[in-house]
């Protein structure tokens, strides 16, 4: 199964997520986003058309996420997959809300753009909890 159970919980919840893309030349491009999981085996998160993201996608669906823990911080997951769809119109706007509430209780305050449908082909959870405790310096 291409989309472990415990990434798809830790998308679930309001930790910031790392998409990486292609540029048009093949370098990397990495930007931190809200995203969460959509339909159970998917994942989705928004952008504005002209974003740079959204072009690299235009370029070459490929794509890698990963995600931190913000209760716990080596607590992470990585992902790889591919765009499968993008939505428009009233379909994204409530993707969109239903992504924005998650991370700060309220609607998105700007028009909504797009949402990316993900389909999972690779994930995996690294925990190093056991290990390891987030005691930074002050």
């Amino acid at each position: 199964m291409p989309f472990d159970p415990d990434v798809r919980d830790l998308l679930a919840g309001a930790n910031f997520v790392h998409l990486a893309t292609l540029l048009p030349d093949g370098g990397p491009h990495s930007v931190a986003i809200w995203a969460d999981v959509h339909d159970d085996d998917h994942v989705v998160f928004f952008t504005s058309p002209t974003s740079r993201k959204a072009r690299n996608l235009d370029g070459d669906p490929r794509l890698a996420m990963s995600l931190v823990d913000r209760d716990n911080p080596y607590r992470t997951a990585m992902l790889r997959g591919r765009l499968v769809q993008r939505l428009e119109g009233d379909e994204a706007a409530a993707i969109v809300d239903r992504i924005s509430h998650k991370y700060t209780g309220k609607p998105f305050p700007f028009p909504p753009g797009l949402a990316f449908v993900v389909e999972v082909t690779h994930s995996r959870l690294f925990s190093l909890i056991d290990n390891f405790e987030d005691t930074p310096r002050t």
